[in-house]
C-alpha cells in the first residue's frame, strides 16, 4: 500500500527508493495527486500555457534522395533554425519496428517491482541500464509523473546481453536505424551551414547513444503535474517515438516584446501515426553558433491512461572537444560559446532539476 502523501519522507522512499516510481502510487489507488507532484503556478499546464497545435506538415525524407534533395535540406533546416522541432516520414525506421518498441516499453513497465528494482542506480548490475522516475528526485523540489528506463549503448553485444528481455531486441534495432536517420539528418544541416566535417568527426559527435522508455501513469489531476519539466536536450539531436496519446509541447520563440504581455506560447506537437520527431539538442546550438536552436520543451500528463514516449538521444564522446564551428565563427565575426569538454557539460546537466535552456550558460560567452 501506498504512503500518505502527508508523509514525505515515507512517500519518497517508496516511490524513488524502494523502486515503486509513479507507477506503484497509481497501481494503489491514488484518488488525488501528492503535494510532492504539484507545480508551481506557473508550470502548471492549463494556468499559464498558451497552446495551439503545430500545423506543419511532417517532411518526406524519402526527397532526399532524389530530385527533391534541396528543398527537403531547406525545409530541414529552417524547422532547426526556428521551432528545433520537426515530424519526418519515410524516415527508414520500420512502422512496424515502432509498433515493437512501444510494446517493449509496456511490457518492461508492467512488471511487478522487484523485476524493474534490479536496474536501479546503486542495484543494477550493468552501468549500461538503469530504472528510475522523475528526474533527478534528490535534488527536485517538486517531483514529475515519469518512471522511465535508460539504455546506454556501446556495442550490439552488450546490448543484448545487458539491456531488459522484455524490450532490448525492439531497443536496439530502433537505436541503429535510427542513428542512420540521425547521419543523414545530421549531413543536410551541416552542409546546409556551409562548412565540411569529416566522417570521423561526425561519428565522433553521436559517438555516445542511449535510449530512454518514459513511462507516464494516469494522473487523477494532470492539470496540477507534469510528466516532464520544461528543459532542452543536452545533445546533438534525438529521436523521439511518440504514442497515439500525445503530450508533447514545445515552446514557441519570439524576439519581439510583445510576448511579454501575452506570457510564454507553446505548440502541441500531435502525434502522426507512423512518423518520428526530431529536435535540436544544445550541442548543436553551440557547434552551429546558434543558428539551430534547441527547443525547451516539457510533456503533460493525462488522466484516461498510461502512455509511453521513446526518445533516442545522440551525444558527443565524453572526451569531445565542443566549441562552434571555426568557419561560422570567422562568417559571423563572434563566437557566442566557449571550447569545453563536452563531459563537464553533461555533468552539469545532470546535477540539476529542470530549469527550461539554463544549462546552455555553462557555455555562453555573451547573453543570447
Amino acid at each position: 500500500m501506498a504512503p500518505s502523501s502527508e508523509d514525505g519522507n515515507s512517500l519518497f522512499n517508496f516511490v524513488v527508493r524502494d523502486g515503486n516510481g509513479v507507477k506503484g502510487l497509481t497501481d494503489s489507488g491514488l484518488s488525488k495527486v501528492p503535494d510532492q507532484y504539484i507545480q508551481p503556478p506557473n508550470e502548471q499546464f492549463g494556468k499559464t500555457t498558451a497552446a495551439h497545435p503545430h500545423d506543419q506538415p511532417a517532411i518526406d525524407l524519402s526527397g532526399l534522395d532524389g530530385p527533391n534533395h534541396d528543398q527537403v535540406v531547406e525545409a530541414v533546416a529552417k524547422a532547426a533554425e526556428t521551432l528545433g522541432f520537426f515530424q519526418v516520414v519515410k524516415h527508414g525506421v520500420p512502422v512496424q519496428l515502432l509498433e515493437a518498441v512501444k510494446e517493449g516499453a509496456h511490457r518492461f513497465f508492467g512488471q511487478p517491482t522487484e523485476k524493474k528494482a534490479v536496474y536501479m542506480k546503486g542495484v543494477s548490475t550493468s552501468p549500461l541500464v538503469k530504472y528510475g522516475t522523475s528526474f533527478l528526485p534528490e535534488v527536485e523540489k517538486t517531483l514529475e509523473w515519469k518512471d522511465f528506463l535508460n539504455m546506454v549503448y556501446t556495442n550490439d553485444e552488450d546490448a543484448l546481453q545487458h539491456w531488459p528481455n522484455q524490450c532490448k531486441e525492439a531497443a536496439l534495432e530502433y537505436l541503429n536505424t535510427s542513428t542512420q536517420l540521425v547521419r543523414r539528418l545530421l549531413a543536410a544541416l551541416i552542409g546546409h551551414l556551409g562548412v565540411r566535417v569529416d566522417e570521423s568527426r561526425v561519428e565522433a559527435l553521436i559517438g555516445l547513444r542511449m535510449v530512454n522508455m518514459n513511462f507516464y501513469p494516469p494522473c487523477p489531476n494532470p492539470e496540477l503535474t507534469v510528466g516532464v519539466g520544461r528543459h532542452s536536450d543536452l545533445g546533438i539531436l534525438t529521436v523521439l517515438l511518440q504514442d497515439g496519446i500525445g503530450g508533447l509541447y514545445v515552446k514557441v520563440e519570439d524576439d519581439t516584446n510583445s510576448r511579454r504581455n501575452r506570457g510564454e506560447e507553446w505548440m502541441e506537437i500531435p502525434p502522426i501515426p507512423g512518423a518520428l520527431v526530431i529536435n535540436v539538442g544544445d550541442t548543436l546550438q553551440i557547434l552551429s553558433n546558434g543558428r539551430y536552436k534547441s527547443a525547451e520543451h516539457k510533456v503533460r500528463t493525462t488522466s484516461t491512461q498510461s502512455r509511453v514516449s521513446i526518445p533516442l538521444f545522440t551525444m558527443p564522446r565524453s572526451s569531445e572537444k565542443i566549441a562552434p564551428l571555426p568557419h561560422l565563427v570567422e562568417r559571423d565575426g563572434v563566437a557566442r560559446y566557449q571550447e569545453f569538454i563536452f563531459d563537464d557539460y553533461m555533468n552539469n546537466f545532470f546535477s540539476n532539476a529542470h530549469e527550461g535552456k539554463k544549462p546552455l550558460e555553462f557555455a555562453q560567452i555573451n547573453s543570447q
